[in-house]
């Protein structure tokens, strides 16, 4: 499943969005949130998408073209506090305008740390995918890192802030380092995307 992936481009400006009419599947979420640790390890790839300890590198949307059949689109990590204002500025805004214009977009994975509660930018990304009327997941995060009892806790809690979030529908766990929730959400790339 899911043979041929690669990237295609970085968009710093709407104009350069590919003109394409194929399905696009995002990620997004919090900056440092596992964005790009997540598309290498649902590919099986170590360095298709740049990681690095340092929160706020992914700041362009970044296109990966799967099969010939769909993108996942990479959007920058928000929220980030080391760079600039007018910075954080202009990826709000690259990011809002990407949701108003893309008439693509199948589906939405919304990742959170599974170690801290949803943020108020959480819910200003759940606020912004309910009004464009977008399907989306939410993925608890770097699960590897929490025991069983507060695993429990954090998905709880996810389901506090989101009431209509279901484990196993539009809820999922997902851990780079054991590949826990891999196969949950390749079937879902597989069965949403289009």
């Amino acid at each position: 499943m899911f043979e041929n992936i690669k990237f295609i481009k970085s968009v710093f400006k709407i104009e350069d969005l590919p003109k394409s009419s194929l399905p696009e599947v995002i990620l997004c979420g919090r900056s440092n949130v596992g964005k790009s640790s997540l598309i290498n390890s649902l590919f099986n790839r170590k360095d298709l998408a740049k990681t690095s300890s340092t929160p706020g590198k992914t700041r362009s949307i970044n296109y990966y073209l799967v099969d010939e059949k769909f993108y996942i689109v990479d959007l920058p990590g928000f929220g980030y506090a080391k760079i600039s204002r007018k910075e954080r500025e202009q990826w709000a805004e690259l990011i809002e305008r990407y949701f108003s214009v893309s008439e693509n977009i199948s589906l939405a994975f919304h990742l959170i740390d599974s170690r801290h509660k949803p943020t108020e930018l959480d819910m200003k990304l759940n606020v912004l995918l309910k009004h464009y009327n977008l399907p989306y997941n939410v993925v608890l995060t770097k699960i590897d890192k929490l025991k069983q009892s507060e695993l429990a806790l954090a998905k709880k809690r996810v389901k506090d802030f989101f009431p209509e979030l279901i484990s196993g529908s539009n809820l999922f766990v997902f851990s780079t380092v054991k590949k826990t929730g891999r196969k949950e959400l390749l079937h879902q790339l597989s069965t949403h995307r289009i």
